[in-house]
């Protein structure tokens, strides 16, 4: 077995080093750019006085870096090279997001709103995979800023039960064509604001529970029964996250997005994928904790004595780099045998190795922020460090992305041979 980073990964990581020195760097320190991300970062960010939404300046500056990045290459690494991507690996991308979210803070990436010169594109991906010949025109649009879609699935009564939908679509015909009427209201539609489209999620047939009988729509946010009701301000400030309500809403055939009655399929299409860059970027984050608190402890002299030469500063710092050793091969070994087969055949073999790596890793990562702000006392609680950023920006991902309790369950699942491989192995207990 070989545990070392594949060379060309490690070419890369070297090539992103420079792309990000010689150009995120000095555009992230110009024009006082950087009170995006020392102490001033959150007022710097956030219009408070215009519900809470991201500043233009700070989505401006975002949309630069990523030019920037697209226009070397970096950006679109994961995605085939029929989409200008170099055919990344998922293992090349645990590797990247790790690399990355270890540097700390910075405009190279920043996923408080899932920014990166080295980008996620699930809805290209999506389009490719499940979108009608007129559908994937649109790839391009979304390359160009012109088609920017949000994702409504989740609803204010339900969460991370998408079967139990309330909003409904029936067929209507209106001036001769046939279409859909779509009724009923989301929750965290994430970048409604800049939206051009939702991805709506509706129930077509069949009843509550049921996972076959919803659709997919891809409906126009200019529609004059789609409101914005609310932004919802949240432990990680600015928020992009309304409620939004879809009143008698009329989209013709044509915007039906994938297959009738078997949308939660899209739903699903991505998560693997993100789901372990995501337990990346949670590892690396608290590799930078905990590496900072080390340099803090063997700075700083109390009592005229290094903080580190503590036992109990020592030891549970040695707990959180120890998970952080194991984690790692976990994450690159689950990667790895990820590019290893097909898409479906992950989540009837892999699912379970991803959720463990996914609810781990996030979950590390908020105690070693923790952690990091206990041995830099107060200054490790001021927004001077950015431990307290972290812990606010990765503690949401124990909730969405499917929350721990979710994917500790799909283990459970996969241990007890309740669905994955070992099902057959325990189908007699089930008589």
């Amino acid at each position: 077995m070989d545990f070392r980073i594949p060379s060309d990964i490690e070419a890369y990581l070297a090539e992103l080093d420079a792309f990000i020195e010689a150009e995120i760097k000095p555009l992230e320190r110009a024009d006082d750019n950087i009170r995006f991300f020392d102490h001033r970062r959150e007022w710097a960010r956030t219009d408070f006085e215009h519900d809470g939404l991201p500043r233009k300046e700070w989505e401006d500056l975002l949309r630069e870096a990523r030019r920037r990045a697209d226009k070397a290459g970096h950006l679109r690494y994961a995605l085939p090279k029929a989409y200008g991507g170099k055919d990344g690996t998922n293992l090349g991308m645990a590797i990247i997001r790790e690399h990355f979210a270890k540097k700390g803070l910075g405009l190279h990436n920043d996923l408080q709103n899932e920014h990166s010169i080295v980008g996620n594109f699930p809805q290209i991906l999506m389009l490719r995979d499940f979108g009608t010949e007129e559908q994937k025109q649109l790839i391009e649009q979304a390359f160009a800023g012109k088609f920017l879609a949000t994702f409504g699935l989740t609803e204010p009564n339900h969460g991370s039960d998408a079967t139990h939908m309330e909003t409904r679509a029936v067929r209507e015909t209106r001036d001769g064509v046939t279409g859909w009427r779509i009724d009923g209201e989301k929750m965290w539609t994430t970048g409604m604001h800049v939206a051009t489209h939702c991805l709506l999620f509706a129930r077509t047939s069949g009843k509550d529970g049921d996972a076959r009988g919803i659709t997919c729509f891809i409906v126009p946010t200019s529609d004059p029964g789609v409101k914005i009701e609310e932004y919802l301000w949240t432990f990680n400030m600015p928020t992009d996250h309304p409620r939004v309500s879809f009143t008698n809403v009329w989209v013709p055939d044509s915007a039906v997005f994938g297959p009738p009655d078997f949308g939660l399929a899209l739903a699903q299409h991505f998560v693997h994928e993100n789901r372990i860059r995501q337990a990346a970027s949670s590892l690396g984050a608290a590799e930078y904790c905990i590496e900072e608190s080390v340099k803090y402890a063997r700075q700083r002299k109390p009592f005229g004595a290094a903080l580190a030469k503590n036992q109990a500063i020592q030891w549970p710092l040695v707990e959180l780099a120890t998970q952080c050793e194991m984690l790692r091969l976990l994450i690159f070994k689950t990667a790895w045998e990820m590019d290893q087969m097909p898409k479906p055949e992950v989540e009837k073999r892999l699912s379970d190795k991803v959720s463990m790596c996914n609810y781990w890793a996030n979950r590390l990562c908020c105690e070693a922020a923790d952690r990091a702000m206990q041995v830099h006392g107060g200054i490790g609680y001021s927004r001077h460090k950015p431990f307290e950023h972290i812990y606010r920006h990765h503690r949401r991902y124990r909730i969405t992305e499917g929350s721990e309790e979710i994917q500790m369950r799909k283990v459970a699942g996969h241990l007890f041979g309740y669905m994955g491989p070992r099902k057959a192995e325990f189908a007699a207990y089930d008589d």
